[in-house]
């Protein structure tokens, strides 16, 4: 997981960065409380100059940083080209005024911005002015797009996304990613649609590939914490708190969810530990009434006052036989209620304490072999050919996987040994393997 990022494009330079260079600057920006600090004091530096080109990227650099009122004031006054047009759009979008956001990307056409980028934002505008049927015009003006650019996949799913067709918005986020594996945009949305929708495991799964490639994405850290908090999963959920706040020190949710997490790591092992010692007093607490003895015995027990099992066990058979009319029969009886349970007279505290968490272990490796089984296949690293395959036939988990046959899997289009190979190591390695027919 990849928390940092570096950029050597200079928004101040004299020559402004093309809008690639730009959006790659304002991911940098946006990937650390630094970088922003460090745009911040660079805008203040500039903010005084006269200079068309330099105003431009001083109303750049305060939309980067969230200024939006600002920007469209500083915009206005800079170098007519597409940047200025495109970005004073974006800022106008930002702040409600849709009508003037439109008005300036038709001026960007002007200054030769790209076509298709320009309706794509159009549609995003008009979406968010909730004309959707100027929005659609705008998608079927660049149908010729379809199954070549991602983001017009990726504009088009918000577009349904917006309206509430979810299964419409997932296939097109589904497609912006067949196009290009690292749209995190696409991923983040597929992850927020899958946890609102109840699909936890394709959630966790999509929210881990944006964590795996590129500076820290706080809101897919977040949501991925959040889930895996939920799932009592409390050193994962910390470990992707961590990495936000390794980026971002200061971020108010991140610090009050970590406290969150470890006081319910807390409450969590505190728990546990109350369950373990319930279920050793239950055993001690038995009555020795609930047994099936002779009448001899049971006198013979009243009289020595021994109520419980866990008085019984206190006892040893030298103590016992000594006692007046308890025989070898009546001690015969008495181990026949102790060794079913693997219980014996004269049994010490440590050992009686060790007996009561023998059925709590038992219950421990069946818990983890449930928590090794509930993992993603992400955890396996398969290559991308293999994870599409997996993906295809809808094996989310190491227990969707481990139901599956080599036939099934060989079956999947594009899916061959050596996918199948990597596979059986992978599970191997973790003590699984794929189902067998008889």
């Amino acid at each position: 997981m990849q928390t940092t990022n570096t950029c050597e494009t200079d928004l101040f330079a004299k020559e402004l960065p093309s809008l690639e260079e730009i959006q790659q600057f304002s991911n940098y920006v946006n990937s650390s409380e630094s970088s922003l600090e460090e745009l911040s004091e660079q805008l203040e530096e500039n903010f005084s100059s006269k200079s068309a080109n330099i105003r431009l990227a001083v109303g750049i650099g305060l939309y980067i940083t969230g200024r939006c009122e600002e920007a469209v004031d500083r915009l206005d006054t800079g170098k007519d080209c597409q940047q200025k047009y495109l970005y004073l759009a974006f800022a106008l979008r930002k702040i409600g005024r849709h009508e003037e956001s439109i008005e300036n990307l038709d001026k960007a056409l002007e200054y030769d911005a790209d076509k298709l980028v320009v309706a794509l934002e159009k549609a995003e505008t008009y979406t968010l002015a909730k004309d959707f049927e100027a929005a659609e015009k705008q998608f079927k003006s660049r149908s010729n797009f379809e199954n070549v650019s991602t983001d017009y996949h990726y504009q088009l799913g918000r577009f349904h996304k917006s309206q509430g067709e979810y299964k419409k918005a997932m296939e097109e986020f589904k497609k912006a990613i067949e196009l290009s594996e690292d749209n995190q945009k696409a991923l983040f949305q597929l992850g927020y649609l899958c946890d609102m929708l109840g699909d936890e495991e394709a959630a966790i799964d999509y929210y881990k590939q944006i964590c795996k490639n590129g500076p820290a994405y706080v809101s897919a850290l977040m949501n991925l914490a959040v889930l895996l908090e939920d799932r009592n999963e409390f050193d994962k959920a910390i470990k992707y708190i961590d990495a936000i706040l390794e980026s971002h020190p200061n971020n108010k949710r991140a610090i009050l969810f970590k406290k969150d997490i470890e006081s319910s790591m807390t409450m969590f092992y505190d728990e546990e530990k109350e369950k373990k010692k319930h279920r050793k007093n239950k055993i001690l607490e038995t009555p020795i009434s609930d047994f099936e003895l002779s009448v001899r015995s049971r006198n013979c027990l009243s009289k020595m006052n021994i109520k419980t099992l866990g008085d019984l066990l206190k006892i040893t058979e030298s103590e016992l036989l000594s006692y007046k009319n308890f025989g070898e029969t009546s001690l015969k009886e008495i181990k026949s209620i102790l060794e079913p349970r693997n219980l014996y007279l004269g049994m010490n505290a440590e050992e009686i304490q060790q007996h009561g968490e023998e059925g709590d272990e038992q219950q421990e490796q069946s818990l983890e072999n449930q928590q090794l089984l509930s993992k993603p296949v992400d955890d396996l690293k398969l290559s991308v050919r293999a994870r599409k395959c997996l993906d295809k036939l809808n094996i989310r988990t190491l227990g969707d996987l481990t139901k599956k046959t080599e036939a099934e899997l060989l079956g999947c289009k594009n899916f061959g040994v050596t996918s199948l190979n990597e596979i059986k190591k992978s599970l191997n390695g973790l003590g699984l393997s794929l189902r067998k027919l008889d």
